[in-house]
């Protein structure tokens, strides 16, 4: 059989590298790759004539800003029109060079701030959104009314994935930019290296949050499309577990070795104080994620280690 030409806009980040490393050497797929300098997925043009001399017959759209409630809240201009912007061109480009197969990356910010938990699908746009990501969070339940309105127009397949809380090998481990985990990893690792007596964690503790690793997100994106997989309503991918942000520090403390105590500080957000998906529509398709929160940390800790990242100059990170 021939392979399916696969586009994965995005390939360095999280994700985009995860489904890289999930399709090397699988004959199902010819993978297609641009680096930001070959491609700016910003330029519409740019964009266009890539898709249309490349002609995928699948697109993963795993390119996009992300960051953390800090990162939100300093560049919410510049996350509300980078996401739109990227999303837009790469949905209505893909339309127009007649791929009929898409997966956008949602987001579970895209969720009601006091969602019934855990979050159904049925739930989304039925109540105010988290103010720490707002702009971001529009941003994605643009992408997804956007997949909508092209499948009912132009009869795709663009289906809008929801993952819980990404943490995984090429993340952005940024120490103001960063999601909790990285940036837990990081801000305990080098507490360690300075002997530092304590580590300081944003908010009381109690917020509890549901993670899942970029390898298993990136199995269940190809599982949806192996299963031949339609729907216009968005579909959540979790890992089945929440966990108190105390006790993934705990976690995280233990792994990097770190001895001193945990302070957290209650004058800086929580954001929602719980978020889990309902996993139901990936669990009748009979999928599960397989690493546990433990060993995902263990293994993206000693990637880090193995690969000097802490003692690099911190950047900014994508999806």
């Amino acid at each position: 059989m021939k392979p399916q030409v696969l586009y994965i806009a995005g390939h360095t980040g999280l994700v985009g590298s995860a489904l890289l490393r999930r399709t090397i050497g699988d004959e199902k797929y010819s993978v297609i790759t641009q680096t930001h300098a070959e491609l700016d997925l910003t330029n519409a043009e740019g964009v266009a004539d890539f898709l249309h001399r490349k002609r995928p017959d699948r697109v993963i759209i795993a390119a996009g800003r992300v960051g953390g409630i800090l990162a939100n809240q300093t560049y919410s201009g510049e996350f509300i029109h980078q996401n739109l912007t990227i999303q837009s061109n790469l949905i209505h480009q893909s339309m127009k060079a007649g791929v009929k197969s898409l997966i956008f990356l949602g987001s579970s910010c895209m969720y009601p701030k006091h969602c019934p938990q855990p979050m159904s699908e049925s739930s989304l746009l039925t109540g105010l959104l988290e103010e720490t990501n707002l702009p971001y969070a529009i941003a994605k339940i643009s992408g997804w009314g956007m997949c909508l309105a092209y499948n009912q127009q132009y009869g795709t397949n663009y289906i809008t994935a929801i993952p819980a809380n990404l943490y995984g090998v090429n993340d952005n481990f940024h120490p103001q930019d960063s999601h909790v985990i990285p940036g837990m990893l990081r801000r305990f690792h080098e507490a360690k290296i300075r002997d530092a007596k304590e580590v300081v964690i944003w908010g009381t503790g109690k917020p509890k949050r549901e993670f899942l690793l970029s390898e298993d997100l990136a199995d269940a994106l190809l599982f949806l499309w192996e299963q031949d997989f339609h729907s216009s309503q968005p579909i959540n991918i979790g890992s089945g577990c929440e966990v108190s942000i105390a006790e993934l520090a705990e976690t995280i403390k233990k792994i990097v070795g770190f001895e001193g105590r945990l302070v957290f500080d209650t004058n800086k957000p929580d954001g929602m104080p719980l978020k889990r998906l309902d996993n139901s529509q990936m669990e009748k398709l009979a999928w599960s994620a397989k690493i546990s929160l433990e060993r995902g940390i263990e293994n993206v800790y000693q990637w880090c280690l193995d690969g000097r990242i802490f003692e690099r100059s911190p950047v900014q990170g994508s999806v």
